[in-house]
């Protein structure tokens, strides 16, 4: 068993600016439990394009709002206690809120190795 805290992974790399928020890598690939956890924060105004070839991802949100927009143009309101789930490699759109921050509890399976970065200023979308 182990604990660790928000502040632990902020000194390390696996603390990642992402380009529209930041991700606390709580649990990665070296932890051995098949799965990555993220505390993950979209900063409010923001738009990102992002595609998961090689994970699935689920993400819950504990705080703030925002929107996920699939590639039919299906726009998801995402609010506190609201779950969005990524289960076929979906490229989608992430939006922060219009006047808060999106705060994300993010599942990735397989896991990360956690210091993975996205780039934003790809057409295709981010992607890893």
């Amino acid at each position: 068993m182990f604990v660790r805290s928000l502040m632990d992974v902020e000194s390390t790399d696996h603390f990642v600016e992402w380009g529209s928020g930041t991700s606390h890598r709580l649990l990665t690939e070296k932890d051995g439990m098949g799965f990555t956890v993220c505390h993950t924060v979209v900063r409010a105004n923001t738009v990102s394009l992002l595609h998961y070839r090689n994970h699935l991802e689920a993400c819950y949100c504990i705080a703030g709002e925002g929107e996920v927009e699939d590639m039919e143009g299906n726009i998801f309101p995402i609010r506190k206690g609201d779950i969005y789930v990524l289960d076929k490699h979906d490229k989608h759109y992430l939006r922060g809120g219009r006047n808060e921050d999106l705060i994300l509890v993010s599942i990735f399976n397989p896991p990360l190795q956690g210091t993975e970065r996205h780039n934003l200023k790809n057409p295709a979308g981010s992607a890893y």
